[in-house]
């Protein structure tokens, strides 16, 4: 099983190496963007192992966000 995780790109490298920074919430990471050229910045991708391996539309990131919003804050209430 895998986990990808939604992060809206604050900006990107240019060939060969396309690495961007992605936010994940307050955290931000360098993030190779090599996979997804079509990838701008403001734009949501999906990150899998510090790879972005496919370009989403807010709509869609706004709601995998919400829904590990979610999820946390059910963990946080597991004792």
């Amino acid at each position: 099983m895998c986990l990808c995780i939604p992060g809206r790109i604050l900006d990107r490298g240019e060939a060969p190496l396309c690495l961007g920074r992605v936010a994940f919430g307050a955290v931000v990471k360098l993030v190779s963007l090599a996979l997804v050229p079509e990838a701008a910045v403001g734009g949501y991708v999906l990150v899998h192992a510090g790879t972005a391996i496919q370009v989403l539309d807010e709509a869609l990131a706004r709601e995998a966000l919400e829904l590990q919003a979610e999820m946390a804050a059910d963990l946080e209430r597991e004792p």
